[in-house]
């Protein structure tokens, strides 16, 4: 299950554990116009962990997702 929500300078996507048990934390994806965060709390160090993605980083990740296993280079396409 996830949430979606339009805020004024970003967009923040809330991801809930419905595998499983052990369940994990939530996960929080906020998109900015710049970079994308994540943030998940950590329960044993009782804190927030936070990643932040810059935009080619993002692309990267979402190609690498649909491709096997290996070397990629991302390249941009000529207009």
């Amino acid at each position: 299950m996830f949430s979606i929500e339009h805020e004024f300078d970003c967009t923040v996507i809330t991801i809930l554990d419905e595998g499983g048990k052990p369940l994990t934390e939530d996960i929080t994806v906020t998109n900015f116009e710049e970079c994308t965060t994540l943030e998940q709390y950590d329960p044993v160090s009782d804190r927030i962990n936070k990643i932040t993605f810059s935009n080619s980083q993002i692309s990267d990740l979402v190609a690498a997702i649909k491709l096997p296993e290996g070397f990629y280079s991302r390249s941009a396409k000529e207009k």
